[in-house]
């Protein structure tokens, strides 16, 4: 059947050639956009084309819904909408503030938690804090008081919950307490709106998350401890209202609260690479993307690096129009340097192995697990996975000897490695296979060969590279100072250029999943970006003679 484009603001619409009175059964009447107040990246993507649709189709109903949402700002940007407000059926929490801002806020957790467990009614408690490292503290020094006070305090039962936390542990947390016991979760964020635990009737909040940001001008990922919105404020103190009347604990002042919170989080938008935005707006036919109608529009750095580094990966020509190349980078739902990567395979023949690094990198940094009694167990079983070349073929390696394993749960168990991540790398891995066909790229493996597989994902990567200096590793076009991360195979290697999966800064500028390359291979893959003379080492070249006055001769 073929499809005939309607043309309409910016966006163009593909309708099929059917009969006008069979149109209105062939599209949806209704759609239905829910937690918008989270403004993820696709959620406001989405927001700018559904408005669009919604001018385009009178008919179309738009209905946005959350419960901590700024109604007025989004009912001006759909052209005025009607708001409803419908009365949730939660029960009351009263609020509580400190009197003065807390000096510590993990030890004032810690304190809290025992004061609610001795003197409050039954009810689990859930506190909010901002990661791994501080859940593990908070939980082993909560389990050190308690074994203190032994049978002076009833059984209090300590569960984390975090990303990185294996499945059986997570599902911990949604099992009913004992009787005559407290529960108390310490989770980050992702117990905001995510999950809903049973039973909690006490929150404490700190009053802070961890939120990702971008820098575009060094390419920098970073991520900071930052105190939460307003929004995400109340979304937990409504927590405590689910099953019973609840009570938050704020740990800081309500001066705090109502003069340094902001009203809503940053939106990811704002804070992020849109080297995937671009890309996928451009392939709806999308081109005036600076007069695009995002409900927050981007930084304008941030687009314009965006534009220029799909230029340089192939996906753009000089007049910003999509490229053959582009059209097949567009279909994978990858980012745009994987997706390069998973088509330059086709020419190296390792097809195979390269969608299985994809796959893995696409699970970011969750593989490995290395629980704090058995950090030695762990550290030497990643040890026993490690390759020559980088951290891309240990990740090839661990999911090839999971395959060989049938994809057994029990061959994770004993490797420290995340069940539930590389089964979610494996359902990656088959879908990205499923789009190999339409993107006109064959199976092929390189049996072995990994120089052909650390070729392709350079030609998919060429843009994060770092070659040694005297004084330290530093990226090649932007000249920051950067360093290997100490859970890399090539920690203690040093080898002379590199590539880089990303860069995050956390307590230093750190190349996360690093892959050791040649410098000739920059110019085999990208000639167009790289030249000869900036690949040249320095620090090689003799002073050349007869150049520079000797000491008699200066006097």
């Amino acid at each position: 059947m073929e499809s005939q484009p309607v043309q309409e603001g910016l966006m163009q619409i593909f309708l099929p050639d059917v009969p006008p009175s069979l149109l209105p059964y062939s599209l949806p009447s209704v759609v239905m956009v829910d937690e918008a107040h989270e403004r993820t990246l696709h959620t406001d993507i989405l927001f700018g084309l559904i408005k669009d649709v919604a001018r385009f189709r009178p008919e179309l109903k738009v209905l946005v819904a959350s419960a901590t949402l700024d109604t007025a700002r989004f009912s001006t940007f759909f052209d005025d909408a009607p708001v409803f407000r419908i009365p949730g059926r939660r029960f009351p929490v009263d609020i509580f503030y400190t009197k003065a801002p807390e000096a510590d806020y993990l030890e004032a957790c810690v304190v809290s938690v025992l004061q609610i467990h001795v003197t409050q009614p039954p009810g689990d408690i859930l506190v909010f804090l901002t990661g791994q490292e501080e859940i593990e503290a908070a939980c082993e020094m909560l389990q050190d008081r308690c074994r203190r006070l032994g049978s002076k305090i009833r059984e209090l039962l300590v569960l984390p919950i975090y990303a990185n936390l294996p499945s059986d542990m997570q599902a911990r947390i949604f099992q009913p307490t004992p009787p005559g016991a407290r529960k108390v979760v310490v989770a980050t964020n992702i117990a905001e709106t995510s999950l809903t635990i049973e039973g909690i009737i006490y929150v404490l909040d700190p009053g802070f998350c961890k939120q990702k940001s971008y820098n575009p001008r060094t390419g920098m990922e970073s991520l900071t401890v930052t105190p939460c919105s307003k929004a995400s404020a109340n979304q937990r103190a409504g927590r405590a209202g689910r099953v019973a009347a609840g009570k938050c604990f704020r740990l800081y002042t309500a001066w705090a609260y109502q003069h340094e919170l902001e009203e809503t989080t940053v939106p990811e938008i704002q804070r992020t690479s849109l080297g995937n935005v671009v890309l996928l707006l451009k392939s709806l036919g999308i081109h005036d993307l600076m007069h695009f109608d995002f409900l927050d529009a981007p930084p304008y750095e941030t687009l314009l690096l965006a534009l220029e580094q799909l230029y340089a990966l192939g996906a753009l020509n000089h007049l910003g129009e999509l490229t053959t190349s582009g059209r097949k980078m567009a279909e994978l739902p990858v980012d745009p340097m994987l997706s390069k990567m998973i088509l330059a395979s086709e020419k190296y023949s390792c097809s195979e192995e390269i969608l299985t690094v994809a796959a893995m990198l696409s699970v970011n940094n969750s593989i490995f697990y290395r629980p704090k009694d058995k950090v030695v167990h762990a550290d030497n079983a990643r040890v026993n996975f490690f390759l020559p070349g980088g951290d891309h073929l240990v990740l090839l390696n661990v999911y090839t000897q999971w395959a060989e394993s049938g994809y057994s749960s029990q061959w994770c168990y004993e490797n420290f490695v995340q069940f539930r991540s590389m089964r979610r790398a494996r359902d990656v891995r088959e879908q990205l296979e499923g789009l190999l066909e339409r993107v006109e790229v064959g199976l092929s493996s390189c049996q072995g060969d990994y120089i052909r597989v650390r070729k392709a994902i350079t030609a998919g990567y060429f843009y994060h590279t770092a070659r040694l200096t005297r004084s330290g590793y530093r990226t090649v076009k932007q000249q920051q100072t950067v360093f290997i991360h100490p859970n890399s195979s090539l920690f203690e290697q040093q080898p002379r250029w590199l590539l880089y999966h990303e860069l995050v800064l956390t307590t230093k500028e750190f190349m996360r999943q690093v892959l050791e390359i040649e410098s000739s291979w920059l110019l085999e893959v990208a000639p167009h970006y790289y030249k000869a003379k900036e690949l040249e080492d320095p620090h090689a070249k003799k002073m050349p003679k007869k150049i520079g006055k000797t000491r008699e001769e200066l006097g």
